[in-house]
Parts: structure tokens; sequence; C-alpha cells
């Protein structure tokens, strides 16, 4: 979130965190890794509009293409341990709250 600024890595809109997505450019089942090269920040409208494509499938453009930051986020950022009751079952801390792979390709 931070390293895009909570904005919509397709639509260019800043929105707050809890609005927003990690949405693999690459879907998973399609072999895109969770990588920071993989991975930007979505708002709910343009994931669902993707959904399980790549940008180019869904007549999508990404704003900017992901990197890995030259800082270290997980020093810099503060977590919060609050979510709302109605995402628990959609979030899963030990798949998200692990430092991002590398990408292999």
């Amino acid at each position: 979130f931070e390293r895009d600024k909570n904005t919509c890595q397709y639509c260019g809109r800043v929105f707050d965190r809890k609005d927003l997505n990690l949405d693999h450019v690459v879907p998973r089942d399609r072999g895109g890794p969770t990588s920071w090269e993989n991975i930007v920040c979505s708002c709910i409208e343009c994931n669902t509009r993707k959904s399980n494509h790549t940008p180019t499938e869904a007549g999508m453009h990404l704003i900017r293409k992901p990197k890995r930051p030259k800082w270290r986020p997980f020093v810099q950022i503060n977590f919060s341990l609050y979510q709302h009751d109605s995402w628990k079952h959609f979030i899963d801390l030990a798949y998200w709250n692990v430092e991002l792979g590398e990408d292999v390709t």
C-alpha cells in the first residue's frame, strides 16, 4: 500500500487503505508469483473488473509497472492489527504477513 501511495494502479484514484485490495497482475492460478513485481494496489471496482485476467485481457492498463521498493516497508510501516469483521474470512494473515518473494522470471 505504501509503495503505491494508496493509489489504485489501474484507475489512478487515491483511496483509504481499507478500500484497496492487493492484486496479482498475473493471476496466481496462471503462475503469477506473490512478488513485488506482480502485486499492485487495486480499488475494489477495478479488482472486480479485472477478475481473474491479465490487465491486457481485461482491457486495462497499469499506471506504473510494479517493482521492489528501495526502502524496507516492513520496518517503516505501522501495521494495524484491527480488521473489519466482515473481511476476516477473506484474509489469511499467514499469507499476507510475510515479505514478498523474488520474481524469478
